[in-house]
């Protein structure tokens, strides 16, 4: 590796609300990164970056972005349905790509995304962060190790209530709105990483509104464990994890927004009322995501949430809006 990519020169696709308050940041903060341009349509839009990141330049445009010789990387934090359009695009221009979840809005389209990630020899992947927390990490490794012994159930939800805002593009059917689309693939990909397993025999409700979902309630089988879950974008904000198993149960808080839904803790109910709490005060996973996709661009180094992995969420969402009933 040249050593002008001991550091990677960072570049961002639109100067979005959460660029600007948690990725911007945290491309900032990262060691072995740079914050170098945000591509946008005016230079005003890109003033709050250059507060925290003074050598932050303007770029008027996106494909000027992707065309700057001065950036190894895109950070891509655009609506859902144009993640597929530009990360493609970015790879052909020679740059890696991470993009925010859901990279795809079917699964089928993830057949462009790889085609053009092993013809280009770059990374890209799915901003999927939560996989970089010690939280999930942990959480992984006790699994594993029979800290709850045999898995036989999962439950998860994530709900939120923007219904005061129609014009937001979580409420755009166009856009990929809805909150299996937007928050499906937390409950969903964070039960895959732990378990090692897709869901299978899936059957689901939803409740459509305009042609998105809001809320939606899924249950199967991943592995040998029974697993229901459910998101929603018109209830009250809750987000939690629980791994039942055959001598224990894990409960994850605050697992998707670590440090501003909550604190994020494990807590390992155990045999006569045993309980041990983990917590994870410091853990930034967007600063991780940042660290591991650079290691990856250095080393070789297989990163953590491959776009095959995160198909295999997609392949889930689109199986539940496909076949749920509907509720209304």
């Amino acid at each position: 590796m040249g050593a002008r990519m001991t550091q990677i020169r960072w570049g961002i696709l639109g100067a979005s609300k959460f660029a600007r308050e948690h990725m911007g940041p945290a491309i900032h903060a990262a060691k072995g990164a740079v914050l170098s341009a945000v591509a946008s349509r005016t230079p005003q839009s890109v003033a709050p970056f250059q507060d925290f990141a003074a050598g932050c330049r303007a770029v008027m445009g996106y494909d000027a972005l992707i065309a700057d010789p001065d950036i190894d990387a895109i950070y891509i934090p655009l609506p859902h349905h144009m993640h597929v359009e530009w990360t493609v695009k970015a790879l052909n221009a020679g740059k890696h790509v991470l993009a925010e979840k859901p990279i795809a809005m079917q699964a089928d389209d993830f057949e462009r995304l790889i085609a053009a990630r092993d013809a280009t020899g770059l990374l890209a992947a799915e901003a999927y962060m939560i996989v970089h927390h010690p939280q999930w990490q942990r959480a992984r490794q006790m699994v594993a190790d029979g800290a709850i012994g045999r898995v036989i159930h999962i439950t998860g939800g994530f709900s939120y209530d923007n219904s005061d805002d129609p014009q937001n593009i979580r409420n755009q059917a166009a856009t990929g709105g809805g909150g299996m689309r937007d928050i499906g693939v937390y409950v969903l990909g964070s039960a895959r990483y732990v378990m090692g397993a897709d869901l299978e025999n899936i059957s689901a409700k939803i409740l459509w509104e305009s042609g998105f979902d809001t809320f939606a309630s899924m249950q199967g089988n991943m592995g040998e464990a029974t697993y229901s879950a459910y998101v929603s974008t018109r209830m009250h904000p809750h987000q939690e994890m629980v791994f039942h198993g055959s001598e224990g149960l894990l409960r994850l808080t605050a697992p998707f927004n670590a440090n501003i839904f909550g604190e994020a803790r494990i807590e390992l109910h155990q045999p006569n009322l045993g309980l041990r709490v983990e917590k994870f005060p410091a853990a930034n996973h967007y600063v991780n995501q940042v660290e591991a996709f650079g290691h990856s661009i250095r080393t070789g180094a297989a990163y953590p949430w491959t776009l095959e992995q995160a198909r295999g969420t997609q392949e889930a969402i689109d199986t539940i809006r496909a076949i749920g009933s509907d509720l209304g």
